[in-house]
């Protein structure tokens, strides 16, 4: 069973359990599900809500369209752990069964208030000629993880300037006020954020336009997310239409960020640098961060991109999100650290070290499926050094340096069954000085990569046959040196 795309608004209750049963069955089959990573039971996922601590456990609920591997009707549906790393399946969280939201609950944030969890999410709907209308919606949890919508809208006018493409609120707290940063696309269809407030989030006051120095900046400003480190205000969001430029901009759509004061709340100003990508990656969007109670800056993003296929859409499912990192500013920009929570799947070791000259070299031990995997190297003169991984005869993944341009490169030209190449086979970006250390976590369809300790990081879907386990290390032009260590998952 899977929905044809003309029917996407098809509800969950609307479908046998027999249907559901055996979609279910197709999925399991599939050889690329991941097995280290939040994914959904069926159909899509894409992008991540709601990440919060709340009654002694973090929260994380996710979009879902559960009948087919596109966007439809969309759920919120309910993850929780105790360590970051273990996550369980709730359910779902927030049905689209109101007037408000009557045709999708789209995305939103979290935060607690009074002893309960209240959710704030846009309600999407469409009226009989499918025109768009958006609602700005309240659902609250209580500590035995019973959630509640309120049955009314609490803004149900998109203000004045602004297109239908007014959605994904962001909260955070200000004293005894609540603040919300939301995407928006103005009349002129440029992209933009506005801020809300509200004293109880049960009413919602529309302050107005960000004021920012992007004005013209893509056609729409998806999934805004705004936090503080020190004296540093931060923006993170994920601008549709921006053109590429040299290595910059090469997916469909970008996510990043931009860096400055804190924001002016009476000015609704934010006073900033430029705008930075997060992940030079493949497959990285709509990402989203809360404050861990040890006060950790925690971020995960939806592994995949809108308007794009995937292999396993054949299987009756798509997507994942990518593995928790830590935000942390380093000379005015974001690094990024996977947390350390994630070495408590560390199962069997392998290490190696040795010289390359001029050659691509496999080491005993060194193959797999799903890992973690610490390479750390020592340039000679080498023109460019790296690691082929998910490899065999016909199949690779390549992380690499290219010390003749001082770029990283990732290139998956041979990764196996092909993703979104009209958008290309290769990322990169420019590196001052020598990569020394690549860290990977490989799982069955996915390659997270962390270049120099967090410095940048490239993220990727790479669906490679199943019996690509190699690893291998090269250097060319020259010699390289290079010590590795290898967990399996």
């Amino acid at each position: 069973m899977e929905l044809p795309r003309g029917k996407s608004y098809i509800r969950l209750d609307q479908v046998s359990e027999e249907d559901i049963e055996n979609l279910i069955l197709r999925v399991n089959s599939c050889t690329w599900r991941q097995t280290f990573h939040i994914q959904p039971v069926s159909g899509l996922l894409n992008d991540p809500n709601g990440f919060c601590f709340y009654n002694g456990e973090f929260h994380l609920y996710y979009q879902w369209h559960p009948l087919g591997p596109f966007h439809g009707l969309k759920y919120w549906y309910h993850t929780k752990s105790t360590d970051l790393v273990h996550w369980e399946n709730v359910g779902i969280a927030i049905k689209p069964d109101e007037y408000f939201d009557s045709h999708g609950a789209y995305s939103g944030s979290a935060v607690e208030h009074d002893g309960q969890l209240y959710l704030l999410y846009t309600g999407n709907t469409r009226d009989e000629n499918l025109v768009r209308r958006p609602y700005l919606c309240i659902a609250l949890m209580d500590e035995e993880g019973n959630i509640i919508k309120s049955k009314k809208s609490v803004l149900d006018q998109v203000p004045e300037g602004y297109t239908e493409h007014f959605r994904d609120p962001k909260l955070w707290k200000v004293e005894d006020k609540y603040y919300a940063v939301i995407g928006a696309q103005r009349t002129d269809k440029t992209g933009t954020v506005c801020l809300l407030s509200s004293s109880n989030l049960l009413e919602w006051k529309f302050e107005g336009e960000l004021d920012t120095e992007l004005d013209d900046f893509g056609f729409m400003w998806e999934c805004p997310d705004y936090f503080e480190m020190g004296d540093r205000g931060i923006l993170i969001f994920s601008p549709q239409g921006l053109e590429p430029q040299g290595d910059l901009y090469q997916n469909i759509y970008q996510a990043g960020y931009v860096i400055g004061e804190k924001i002016d709340l009476e000015r609704r100003e934010l006073v900033h640098g430029g705008f930075i990508e997060l992940d030079r990656g493949f497959d990285f969007y709509a990402p989203h961060t809360m404050k861990a109670p040890d006060g950790r800056r925690l971020m995960v993003a939806w592994m995949g991109l809108p308007e794009i296929e995937y292999p396993t859409d054949s299987s009756g499912w798509a997507n994942c999100l990518t593995i928790l990192r830590e935000l942390t500013l380093r000379d005015g920009k974001l690094i990024q650290t996977p947390i350390p929570e994630l070495q408590s799947l560390r199962k069997t070791k392998t290490e190696a070290q040795g010289e390359l000259r001029d050659e691509t070299k496999a080491v005993d031990g060194f193959s797999g499926i799903t890992y973690e995997l610490v390479c750390e190297f020592e340039r000679g003169d080498a023109l460019e050094y790296g690691i082929e991984f998910r490899a065999s005869n016909e199949e690779k993944t390549v992380i690499k340096f290219d010390a003749a341009q001082g770029k990283v490169i990732m290139d998956r030209a041979a990764s196996g069954k092909v993703i979104g190449s009209k958008h290309g086979t290769e990322r990169k970006c420019r590196i001052d000085g020598d990569v020394y250390k690549f860290h990977l976590f490989v799982d069955s369809s996915s390659a997270e990569i962390f270049v120099n300790d967090g410095e940048e990081v490239f993220t990727a879907r790479i669906f490679p046959d199943i019996r690509s386990q190699e690893i291998r290390f090269f250097a060319k032009g020259g010699q390289a040196g290079f010590k590795a260590v290898k967990w399996d998952y």
